[in-house]
Order: structure tokens, then sequence, then C-alpha cells
């Protein structure tokens, strides 16, 4: 293949990826995600199987990260309930692989768990834009589905509370979840360990770029405007409730995906992936990292999720478990006070002002900027 087709392919593909909605729009930013990404993949030979198998945890949870930055931060609704179809997949993972333990039967139930949870979502999301709910009512609403779960979860410990061989466990939560599963019959390939981390490293990478090829296409502009503008939209024709529904029920089927992966990770599931401090990280993890910044959403979400494990398990004599949420609290305040854009779009504003300083160009305005002109 010559150089000429070689780059000529490459551009293409650079023109899916990028766009006005996205952060990352320049080659060094591809060199750089680059050697990001093949670090993440050198990681586990460098470091030990369990720390591996510890930090896939972080992936599992940038699904959620994901899902709630492309609900709100690219159409404007404020979920307080992804962590509802992101619980609702993994219980229903466990539900049906504890009941059939085959590969076949694993393969089905990664299916269809991820499948009842973005049913969920597009019946949740239905009701609500078709009936009018709005701004922060729709917060509250998911905010309650979430409690609701919660609540209901954490009073199914007696063993009444089973379905087949899967026993809910109430506040003690589902154990013997099994491991994703390749395979057919009662032969397969399980995915764990280090397995699983590649998995989700992988499975990752394709939903980041898959995600910035959708929201920098036609649909990801109409996404913006209903942001923007509802009524605005409307008057061009545009059908808002139901662009916010397919929005709504897409963030479901990422959180649900992250359920899956979760449930397998750990192998274990309680109700406190309903409750409200749970529910609260997505919104931290978004709000810090950029809510319009999907590739914010990431690094904040791997960020937090660290610092919160190291102060969790506690920091020398000084700081313990305690801690964590006071320090994460206290992190959010500060950048809703001095970067209310988030870290990641501040800091690519401020290198494109520096950038337009040195070569005497304007700096190019980003969607929300142009939406605003």
């Amino acid at each position: 293949m010559s150089e000429t087709a070689s780059s000529s392919i490459i551009d293409r593909i650079r023109g899916r990826l990028e766009g006005p909605n996205t952060i990352g729009n320049s080659k060094p930013f591809w060199i750089g995600f680059v050697v990001v990404f093949l670090a993440f993949v050198a990681f586990p030979l460098l470091t030990d199987p369990y720390t591996a198998r510890q930090s896939s945890r972080y992936f599992a949870l940038a699904f959620l990260g994901l899902s709630l930055c492309f609900v709100w931060g690219y159409s404007g609704i404020l979920s307080f309930g992804q962590v509802a179809f992101f619980g609702v997949a993994a219980y229903t993972f466990g539900i049906i692989g504890i009941n059939f333990s085959s590969a076949t039967g694993i393969g089905a139930a990664t299916i269809g768990a991820v499948a009842v949870a973005t049913l969920f979502a597009a019946f949740l999301g239905y009701f609500m834009f078709y009936g009018g709910v709005r701004d922060v009512y729709v917060t509250i609403l998911t905010l309650v589905v979430a409690l609701v779960l919660h609540t209901f979860m954490a009073q199914t410990a007696g063993s009444e509370w089973a379905v087949g061989e899967a026993r809910l466990g109430g506040f003690n939560g589902m154990t013997n979840i099994p491991d994703l599963t390749l395979g057919v019959g009662a032969s397969g390939f399980v995915i764990d360990g280090v397995g699983l981390y590649y998995a989700l490293l992988f499975a990752l990478l394709g939903t980041y770029l898959g995600l910035r090829v959708l929201v920098n296409s036609k649909f990801g502009m109409t996404m913006v405007a209903v942001r923007e503008d509802e009524e605005r939209t409307a008057t061009f024709g545009y059908d808002v409730p139901f662009i916010k529904l397919v929005v709504f029920t897409i963030g479901g089927a990422l959180a649900a995906v992250g359920g899956v992966f979760y449930a397998s990770w750990g192998n274990y599931m309680d109700p406190t992936i309903f409750g409200i401090a749970f529910a609260a990280l997505p919104v931290i993890w978004v709000s810090v990292g950029g809510r319009e910044s999907l590739l914010g959403a990431l690094a904040a979400t791997f960020a937090i999720e660290r610092m919160r494990t190291g102060l969790s398990s506690g920091v020398g004599d000084v700081l313990g478990p305690e801690w964590a949420l006071v320090i994460v609290g206290g992190l959010l305040l500060v950048v809703i006070m001095y970067l209310p854009a988030g870290v990641v779009p501040t800091l690519d504003k401020l290198l494109k002002q520096q950038i337009a300083q040195r070569t005497g160009q304007s700096p190019t305005p980003t969607a929300t900027e142009e939406a605003s002109d």
C-alpha cells in the first residue's frame, strides 16, 4: 500500500472520529492517545495479576461514567439513576448466570442482562419524556427509581427471595455470580483475572471511539442542539422527546454493559449499588472531568476511583477510609467553583489559547461556543 493511500485511509478514519463535539482533534493527541493505550496494555506485564485484576474494576466503572457523560453532557439530561441500569444488569446477569452455569447460559446471561436494563431505560425514558418531565424533575425521578430499587433489594434477604438457584440475598448481597465465559455448551473460555482486564480495556476502547463517532455525527449535532435549546430545536421539526428517549436508552445500555462487567469482576452484588452514595459518584466523575468531554469522564473516573481506593485502604496514620467521600466531595466543590466546565475542557481551552498566542491565530470555538453565538 502506497504512502498516499495509507494517509488517505488515516484521514478518513480521523474524519469520523474528530469533530466539534470532542476534544482531541489533532495528530499530537492521537499519538499521545496511542502511547497511553499501549501503557495500559503493558500494565499487567509490569505488575502482579492481583493488581491488574483490581485495576479492571476502574474500566467497568468507566462505562458508567461514559453513560452519564453521553446523556448529560451531550443532551442536557442529568440522570441520577444511571446506577439503576448498572445494577439491574448486574443482578440480571447473576440470576441467569447462576441458574444456567454453562458457557452458553453465561453468554445468554450477558446478552439478557444488557437487554433487560436497556428495555428498563427505554420504558422509564418513554414515560418521562413523552410525559413532559423535564429539567430537575428528571434528576429527581431517576434518583427516586434508584432509591426504590435500593429499598426493595435490601429487604430480599429471606430464603423466599430466590429466582431458581439464585438467591437475591438482601443486604447480604448476591454471591456466586459467575465469571464471563465464551463458548458453547459445557465448554468455554473463562474470562477472569488478566483476561478480564484486557477484555474490559478493548471493550472500553471500542466504546469510546464509537461514542466519538456518534457525537460528531448528524445525530450528535442534534443532541447538542437539544441540550442548548429544546424549543428552538423543536421549531425546526425535530422530535425532541424521541431524541431524548434514544439518548437515554443508549446511556442505559452503556451503564448495563458496565454492570455486567462489574458483577463478573467481583462475583458479587449487593443493594448499595443503588444507594445515593454510589449514585452520586458518576455525577462527580463527569462534573470533575468535564460533562461535555468523553475523555474527561474517562480520566476523572480512573483518577477519582484510584484515589478513593487508596483513601479507603488508609494512607499512613493520617487519613483513613472515612475521608474518602469527604475529599472527593471537596474536590467537586473546588471544580464547580473554579473550573465549572471541568478539568479536561479547561485544560484544552488553555492549551488552545497558548497555541493561538504563539501562532497569532484565534482559537477554534467549541460546539457550545458556536451554539451560543
